[in-house]
Parts: structure tokens; C-alpha cells; sequence
């Protein structure tokens, strides 16, 4: 007879587990708000600034579609070692960049190493962390993250104010990407700490779970899971849309109205310290009550945000009213924490996650990028006015497709 599995013991995760993560993410939080900046500095003009901005989106939209079959072949530590060194490579290229074409390439590089990064965290924490746990240990997967994006701004105030230099600012985004590779390279494999004791109790192997013995393409699972994909896959790609346009579309606002560039990263900061605070309350919603609990608040909340900044060009106080939307959004985005990782365990195939959830991540990653060329191209034509406007619009109907669709397709669990 099969004996119960041990209680999980979060202490094991903290180094090998979450350390990379959360060094990666400094790096790209602190790159993030200065992309726009940087592509003004090379003489692009707003709209132009917008698509480099985006780039980064079309590169996690690249980088999903090799993801899951890489990560299915070579392991999860191998492959975020390699993404960590492919992403020095494309912020080399961004910190030398002499006009706005080739730091588009790199940030596009860039954005190719963070899919595979990301996923390869992802189907791990998806094989071993068992289900009574997953949101929260997701939830705190997001949260490293959104602690990076709350750390790295500020690192980036620090450089630009030590050396005049917003392209200085990638080479924190190099270290970071270093420091995740040491650790990973120098601490032991955790799919081998949690992969034994799984083992033990007749649970899949690492090797079961990332080596199946015929790895399916992105495409193919695509097809295969078309129904969830074309239903509840709407909703996390207008998830991924109203995440992207936020990360795009504040900067964009602040170079629109004349903020610096030391004070941009210091309110987005600010803002990424609001949005992490509320990670562990996301997962703890997600595992009590059910994932639509975190999920339409937090779309409602980013469609809201989205229609009141499009407004605020009209009132006097732009600067306040820009600051005061950059935390409501934080607050909204917060409370969807780790929403879609969550949704894409819950649907995934507990053998071999990580075919699906390259095609989940493939899936919200196309509104991801959608949204981000959808700005820039309304920018363009009309105005940074108009482009806010119609994500807003895009929020609120994310909310509806999300009430529709998650309880169909992601029931509770009986107790």
C-alpha cells in the first residue's frame, strides 16, 4: 500500500528554487521601465519607442514556441543556465546599441531567454509542488518576480544618477543574469532533492516528467488542447495583453509628460512594492476560494486603471494622476498573482507539463504581444490617449471571458 506523502517543506525551495528567479528578475525589472527611455535617447519618437518596448513581448512570443520541447529534452536547470547566458548576449547588444534598430534586436533576444527562463521554472514547480499547495508556491513564484520588478527600478534610479547613463542600466540585467547562473551551477539540482522523495511514493521521476519518450511540438499541442486554448486561453491572453500594456504603456506616459528617467523608475518601484505585497494574498484566495476569486478583480481593477489614465490627459495634476494610476494598477495586477501559472497547472498533464504550458504561456503571451504592437500602432494614428482607452476596454471584457470560462474548465477540487 502506498503511504502518504511527507509535508511539504517550502525551507528546500528558497535557495535553488526561487534565488535564480528572483536575481533574473531584478535584472528585468530594472530594464523594463528604461526601455522607452533609452529608445527616446536614440532619437525614436513615441510610437517608435512603444514597438522597441514591445519587443521584449514579441521575444517571450518567440522563445514559447522551442520552450517546452527544450525544457522536455535538456531539464529545467539546463535550460534556465543557457537562457540566462542568451540573455547576456542580447543586453550586451541593447547596453551598445547605436540607434533605436539595434536595441530593438536586443531586447528581442532579450525576451526570447525570459521564455525559456520562465518556463522552465514554471513546469518544475508544476511536476513536484503537490496540488494542495501549487497557488501559493505559484503565487510565490509570482511574487519573486514582482519583487525583482520592485527592487530592480530602484537599482536602475541608482545607476542613472551615479552615471548620467540609462544604458547603463542593462548591465544590471547582466549581473543579475551571472549571479542566476552561479547559483544554479553551484547549488544541487532541486529536481533531484524533491524528485527523490516524490519517487518514494510512486510519484513521476524528473526524468518522467521532462524526458517523455516522444516530445510533442508547440503546434501540435496547441491543436490538441484547442478547446481549452480558444476558451479560457482568451482569457489569459487578454491577462497577458493588460499586464503587457501596463508594463509598456507607463513608461511611455511618463516620457509623454515630461517625467525623468530617475524619477520613472523610482513610481514604478514604488508601484512593483504594491504589486509584490500582494502575491502570498493572491495564492491564498486561489487555494480558499477558487482561482475566478483572484482573477476578475484583478482584470476589472486593470481595465479600470487603463480607462482612468487614458482620462487623466484631460485634468490638471498630470503627474499626480499619473502616479496614482501606476498604484492602482499595481494593486489590480497584484491581486491576480500568479493567476496564470496557476491556471496552467491546474490544466496541464501532471507527467510531462511542459509541452502545455508552452502552449499556455504561447497563448498568453500572444496577447502579451499583441497588445504591446496594439499600442504602438494606436499611438501612431492617434494618440497614447486612445491606445490606454481600448486596453481598458480589453480589460473589462477579459473579466467577462474569465467569469464565463474558469469554472467550467477549472472545478473545485471535493474535499
Amino acid at each position: 500500500m502506498t503511504t502518504a506523502a511527507p509535508p511539504f517543506d517550502w525551507r528546500k525551495m528558497a535557495l535553488p528554487v526561487y534565488l535564480p528567479t528572483l536575481l533574473f528578475a531584478i535584472g528585468e525589472g530594472a530594464i523594463i521601465p528604461i526601455i522607452p527611455i533609452v529608445a527616446d535617447g536614440l532619437g525614436a519618437t513615441l510610437a517608435i519607442a512603444g514597438l522597441i518596448a514591445a519587443m521584449i513581448m514579441l521575444g517571450h512570443l518567440i522563445g514559447d514556441i522551442p520552450s517546452g520541447w527544450l525544457v522536455s529534452r535538456i531539464g529545467e536547470r539546463p535550460a534556465m543556465i543557457g537562457a540566462a547566458l542568451v540573455a547576456i548576449v542580447g543586453l550586451g547588444i541593447a547596453t551598445l546599441s547605436p540607434n533605436p534598430v539595434v536595441l530593438g534586436l536586443g531586447i528581442l533576444i532579450v525576451g526570447i531567454a525570459t521564455a525559456v527562463f520562465a518556463l522552465a521554472r514554471h513546469a518544475f514547480m508544476t511536476t513536484f509542488v503537490p496540488q494542495p499547495y501549487r497557488a501559493r508556491a505559484l503565487s510565490t513564484l509570482g511574487g519573486t518576480f514582482r519583487l525583482g520588478y520592485f527592487i530592480g527600478p530602484f537599482l536602475a534610479a541608482g545607476v542613472i544618477a551615479l552615471t548620467g547613463s540609462t544604458s547603463a542600466v542593462f548591465l544590471i540585467h547582466i549581473v543579475g543574469c551571472v549571479g542566476a547562473a552561479a547559483v544554479l551551477l553551484l547549488l544541487r539540482d532541486p529536481a533531484a532533492t524533491f524528485g527523490a522523495g516524490r519517487a518514494a511514493h510512486h510519484a513521476p521521476t524528473p526524468g518522467e516528467a521532462f524526458v517523455a519518450e516522444e516530445v510533442r511540438g508547440l503546434f501540435r499541442t496547441i491543436w490538441e488542447s484547442r478547446q481549452i486554448l480558444t476558451r479560457l486561453g482568451t482569457g489569459a491572453a487578454l491577462i497577458g495583453a493588460l499586464r503587457a500594456s501596463r508594463a509598456v504603456i507607463l513608461p511611455l506616459w511618463a516620457v509623454s509628460i515630461g517625467i525623468s528617467d530617475t524619477r520613472t523608475a523610482i513610481i514604478i518601484g514604488i508601484a512593483g512594492g504594491i504589486d509584490f505585497a500582494l502575491f502570498y494574498v493572491s495564492g491564498q484566495v486561489m487555494d480558499r476560494f477558487g482561482r475566478l476569486w483572484a482573477a476578475v478583480p484583478s482584470m476589472v481593477g486593470l481595465g479600470a486603471g487603463h480607462l482612468v489614465l487614458a482620462g487623466s490627459g484631460a485634468l490638471p495634476g498630470n503627474v499626480v494622476w499619473f502616479i496614482a494610476v501606476a498604484m492602482f494598477l499595481a494593486l489590480a495586477n497584484g491581486l491576480g498573482s500568479g493567476i496564470l501559472m496557476t491556471l496552467g497547472a491546474d490544466l496541464a498533464d501532471k507527467r510531462n507539463p511542459a509541452p502545455f504550458l508552452g502552449a499556455w504561456r504561447f497563448t498568453g503571451d500572444i496577447g502579451g504581444a499583441a497588445a504591446s504592437l496594439v499600442i504602438a500602432a494606436a499611438t501612431a494614428a492617434f494618440s497614447l490617449a486612445v491606445a490606454s482607452s481600448v486596453m481598458g476596454v480589453l480589460g473589462l471584457l477579459g473579466a467577462g471571458v474569465l467569469l464565463r470560462y474558469v469554472p467550467r474548465f477549472v472545478p473545485r477540487e471535493r474535499r
